[in-house]
């Protein structure tokens, strides 16, 4: 049976909007007139999902994807029918455009589509998602697949929150730094020295720096912030093309501390990729072309995509891995043990958990260096202020004496 997103009024003249199912939308409408509301507009949502996905414009956060695997994990486990289980997961959700989502994907299952090919429909899930839930179709076990993909999509969530809530301080200590001092160069040096422009003394070469310093704040401020603002949107154009995003990646991997952070997590997100396809009974090929997708470095995801072509061709999954010189060896020779033992998905396994470990920690650790750095930067910065205020008070003194 179809989903329909309505538009209403009630007798009070409130706009009231929500899903109903029904063979057609006359029949939502008669249903609207039970219940005393004025249909205003009534739209398939299978439409709105294929084709202008009008009823959610930004699809599915993290979260709201971990949060309905976790819950159609428990409801499949509890043997109910996988559309009683979709529709269940509708009506549980608060957000109206994860609510259409899916029940369109109900609709598309009861249409005789399958779950994963329903998911492919709806365009907003991730192909790790759907090649999952498809292996996990064939394979009988979807209450099982289900279960692991949760475990999956709540791990790359929780790593997410954790990064973003460690960066939250470093941002607000940086912002605040840069308060204090653009305060200080354009409302209170200009003030400090002009008593001293008044004395014929020549200013010290630091207090000379400080004050053009000030007056170019003071006087071009509209300029400099133009050409920052200009700078930075040309930039993320040039990165947004195929070019500027090679060139950019490229640049990321030379640079010592943060190449070894995007070859860590960048190794951490395929291992895990390739460890929960594998374990899905997703075929090799397959996984490493999925896995290699959800890379976010060009650079890596192109050898990759040649180490995928060499598989297809017999090589060993660890040998076209170690050429590639972008993962541990660590990780590599893990790959290798299981292909020789016949354990490659626990072994997969085992090598995304040390990956994600060591990942978390690198961020842990340069999250922590960031924190003093910056109070010894803005300390820096403001003792040369002092500084460039103080030697001719000095200066002054040592003439009167």
């Amino acid at each position: 049976m179809p989903a329909y997103q309505y538009k209403a009024m009630d007798a009070q003249g409130k706009s009231q909007q929500g899903i109903l199912e029904a063979d057609s939308a006359r029949q939502i409408r008669q249903q609207l007139r039970d219940k005393s509301l004025l249909p205003i507009e009534v739209t398939p949502v299978q439409r709105q999902t294929v084709g202008q996905r009008r009823g959610w414009q930004k699809g599915l956060s993290a979260y709201d994807l971990a949060l309905v695997t976790r819950q159609l994990s428990v409801l499949l486990a509890a043997a109910i029918p996988i559309e009683q289980a979709l529709q269940a997961v509708a009506k549980q959700s608060e957000k109206p455009h994860v609510k259409a989502l899916m029940m369109a994907v109900r609709g598309k299952v009861l249409e005789g589509y399958s779950l994963a090919t329903a998911l492919q429909e709806a365009g907003n899930f991730p192909a790790i998602y759907i090649a999952t839930i498809a292996a996990g179709e064939r394979s009988g076990h979807l209450d099982l697949i289900l279960n692991q993909l949760a475990d999956y999509t709540e791990n790359r969530f929780a790593m997410q929150k954790k990064i973003q809530g460690a960066l939250v301080y470093p941002i607000i200590l940086l912002i605040m730094a840069i308060s204090v001092v653009v305060g200080l160069m354009t409302f209170v040096v200009p003030k400090i020295v002009k008593v001293f422009e008044q004395s014929e003394q020549a200013l010290p070469w630091i207090t000379q720096v400080v004050l053009g310093a000030s007056n170019l704040l003071t006087q071009w401020w509209w300029l400099i912030l133009a050409l920052i603002l200009g700078a930075f949107i040309m930039l993320v154009k040039f990165i947004k093309t195929s070019a500027g995003r090679a060139s950019f990646d490229s640049l990321v991997l030379r640079m010592p501390i943060f190449g070894k952070l995007s070859r860590s997590l960048n190794a951490s997100r395929f291992a895990s990729t390739l460890s929960i396809l594998v374990r899905s009974g997703v075929p090799l090929v397959e996984a490493l072309a999925i896995g290699g997708a959800v890379t976010t470095n060009v650079h890596i995801k192109q050898r990759i995509e040649q180490a995928t072509e060499k598989v297809t061709e017999g090589a060993s999954l660890s040998s076209q891995l170690e050429r590639t010189n972008y993962f541990p060896p660590m990780m590599v020779q893990m790959i290798k043990s299981g292909e020789n033992s016949g354990e490659l998905d626990n072994m997969l396994t085992r090598a995304a958990d040390m990956q994600q470990n060591e990942a978390t920690n690198m961020i842990s650790t340069l999250l922590s260096l960031l924190e003093p750095l910056m109070l010894v930067l803005m300390g820096v910065i403001v003792m040369t202020i002092v500084m460039a205020v103080m030697l001719p008070i000095v200066n002054m003194n040592d003439l009167a004496g």
